[in-house]
């Protein structure tokens, strides 16, 4: 007999739906249940791609024994994190600081008054290799709740206590300086793989944000050091397992520390991050491999992630018929019947295609060869290997899937929209322009109200859950982002009305921070707040680089402060945890040396040539305004009129201008110029 979570619509949840246990969602019944009858509440949360959030499924939610003992002694309430990442923060940290580590499932033991006393991620159903069985876990718990009620008291306190300091603390107003970029470059440097990229050892993780602000510090200071650190591990990570060779698109992290035995499920978030990272490379290096894996990803995007609405699947599962990794990995005899005997010879040799595999007994297709001999030309894969990716790729197809979970959540589709923006214009390819056009205008109708709030989740024609912090952010900045690429105004206007209504909602004057929940949501044991930047940006760090650009698109003062006092708050983080701040130092980066004011003046499509231009090179703080009518005048555009009544183009840094031009050479000309300094 399905549980209550058969009318939910996350699709983690109705995974569960059936089993024995009785599951809750997290509503206000079931937290009045948890009081009314005195029972703790077990919390387990975590996402449907999560492969340890399947396998303890299996092995404990599945099991009538272990069922019991939770429907007996809890009221178990199960959350998908992807929809209620406020509650994942609060008990996360929660978790780290009982167990000094995380990760997911998260199970997670509260009082009635939701304070934690006891935590864990994954348990086995029984004892085994040090770990304890999760039904002795239970009978434990239960026992403790009844008996020890004193001393789970003082531990929820302490543990409630500790965790509402750590979310409220005041920021420090610290001095800003190029200091904290240097010293965050030498300290990435230090924990750097030189010889198979990427940070640290095993497990690897693809860290966009890193990436991206060493490839901006390269830039402004042309650090030659910081562009070796980010085309190293951009190199080793396109011919890795982590990139999926035949379909395209990233894994979410390598298990070893060389890329090559990926976890095999795919988010939207990761690929959403990578393309503009292998786009600003292909900007800078201008070497066609980044552009390869750019238009390879968007394609396994188009072809798999999209929803025929416009808005994109939130991932893929790691595994296939209850096995990992199943419908990645190939057996050389498989690929034997399927190849012609000129394609599969040289598909083993690219490919290092053995016997015996390189992933229990299969082979993860990886290309070992260039990854050691980054000179080697061509640099990316040739028609032959193009052919044979096609044949192993529709022959994938007639495999069984990975599940999909097809929720559309807005804050990672945001992170998408804007790199199908900068792809669009960058590369001058209208495709994905329209792409990202129909994926904007699909947000814009389905998860924003007609008063301006945001929705985070979508699903089946249905809106839930209120936007967070990061969804304001990354949304106003990814439209941005697309009025830069289109000039269509109307994006512009939303990304400030979003803006602001995202400093009324998370923005604390008193604290001089952004929280991740509105001030209008009720408080769950604390208002969180996350400062790091982990697998995606965090909220407050978007928040704060949008801020600074739209202050010079604007004119904003309002902006201005708000974006000074939080990168302030944070110095004292960019300095200790660079590697968990890479947006922030970006930001920092903008602060210090701002950047290019572009104003381009006429009607589409006559100033198509002049915005291709700008789009054409690497201008990571660059700011792009066309004639705007939905305001009275904005600074920026102040006496920047058609010259002789042609599009025009000015060129400005801290608003001293270059003298206009109506010629694509000249404009191009004058950004070289700056590019030099």
């Amino acid at each position: 007999m399905p549980n209550n979570l058969i009318n939910e619509s996350s699709p983690y949840l109705l995974q569960h739906a059936n089993n024995p246990v009785e599951w809750h969602p997290w509503t206000a019944e079931a937290l009045e249940l948890s009081k009314s009858l005195n029972k703790p509440i077990l919390l387990s949360i975590g996402y449907s791609a999560c492969h340890w959030c399947h396998v303890m499924e299996q092995e404990s939610f599945e099991n009538v024994q272990i069922a019991e003992l939770m429907n007996e002694h809890f009221i178990n309430i199960k959350v998908d994190r992807e929809e209620r990442p406020d509650l994942d923060s609060i008990y996360m940290e929660a978790v780290q600081m009982m167990t000094g580590s995380g990760g997911w499932p998260m199970t997670m033991f509260l009082t009635p008054d939701l304070k934690p006393f006891f935590a864990g991620t994954y348990f086995p159903p029984e004892s085994r290799h040090g770990m304890p069985g999760f039904n002795a876990v239970l009978i434990s718990v239960a026992d403790a709740f009844q008996n020890k009620a004193e001393e789970i008291s003082k531990i929820s306190e302490q543990i409630t206590s500790q965790l509402q300091h750590n979310m409220s603390l005041i920021s420090e107003d610290s001095i800003l300086s190029e200091d904290i970029l240097s010293t965050a470059v030498s300290t990435l440097s230090k924990n750097f793989d030189y010889q198979n990229g990427g940070f640290g050892n095993s497990p690897k993780f693809p860290q966009p944000m890193t990436l991206e602000f060493l490839l901006q510090y390269h830039k402004t200071y042309n650090d030659e050091k910081s562009l070796e650190l980010v085309t190293k591990t951009l190199d080793c990570m396109m011919y890795g397992g982590i990139y999926d060779q035949i379909g395209g698109g990233f894994h979410r992290y390598s298990t070893d520390a060389y890329w090559l035995v990926p976890h095999f499920e795919k988010m939207l978030y990761d690929n959403a991050l990578l393309i503009p990272l292998y786009l600003h490379a292909f900007l800078v290096t201008n070497a066609p491999k980044y552009k390869y894996v750019v238009e390879q990803t968007i394609q396994y995007i188009q072809r798999d992630m999209l929803h025929p609405d416009g808005g994109f699947f939130s991932s893929q599962d790691a595994d296939s018929e209850g096995i990992e990794g199943k419908y990645f990995v190939w057996d050389i005899n498989e690929l034997r019947d399927i190849l012609p005997t000129e394609l599969f010879d040289e598909a083993c040799e690219y490919y290092s295609i053995t016997d015996n595999g390189n992933f229990e007994g299969q082979n993860i297709l990886s290309v070992p060869g260039k990854k050691f001999s980054l000179e080697a030309e061509p640099d990316t894969p040739n028609d032959n290997i193009m052919q044979t990716n096609e044949i192993i790729l529709s022959h994938r197809y007639h495999r069984i899937p990975p599940f999909k979970d097809d929720k559309i959540i807005l804050a990672w589709n945001a992170m998408m929209l804007k790199g199908l923006s900068e792809a669009g214009s960058s590369l001058n390819n209208p495709d994905y322009l329209q792409l990202a056009i129909n994926n904007a205008e699909f947000l814009l109708a389905n998860l924003m109200s007609d008063t301006g709030e945001l929705h985070r989740i979508w699903r089946n024609g249905t809106s839930k859950i209120n936007g967070h912090l990061e969804d304001y952010a990354l949304f106003a900045d990814a439209l941005l982002t697309l009025y830069e690429s289109t000039l269509d105004e109307k994006y512009l206007e939303v990304s400030v009305q979003l803006t602001d209504k995202m400093i009324l909602l998370f923005w604390d004057d008193q604290q001089n921070c952004f929280y991740d929940v509105s001030l209008n949501e009720p408080t769950i044991l604390t208002r969180p707040r996350t400062v790091f930047d982990n697998a995606q940006p965090c909220g407050a760090s978007v928040a704060t680089k949008l801020l600074l650009k739209l202050c010079k698109v604007t004119g904003g003062s309002k902006y201005s402060a708000i974006s000074e006092k939080s990168l302030r708050g944070m110095a004292p983080v960019l300095l200790r945890a660079p590697s968990a701040a890479g947006t922030w130092l970006c930001g920092l980066e903008m602060y210090l040396n701002s950047g290019q004011e572009f104003v381009i003046t006429g009607e589409l499509p006559e100033i198509t040539d002049l915005l291709i231009a700008v789009h054409k090179y690497y201008l990571p703080n660059k700011v792009i305004v066309g004639e705007v009518n939905y305001v009275s005048e904005l600074p920026i555009l102040k006496g920047k009129t058609r010259y002789s009544g042609a599009p025009t183009a000015y060129m400005c840094e801290n608003y001293v201008c270059n003298h206009p031009t109506t010629r694509v050479d000249e404009l191009i000309e004058q950004i070289l110029s700056s590019n030099s300094k």
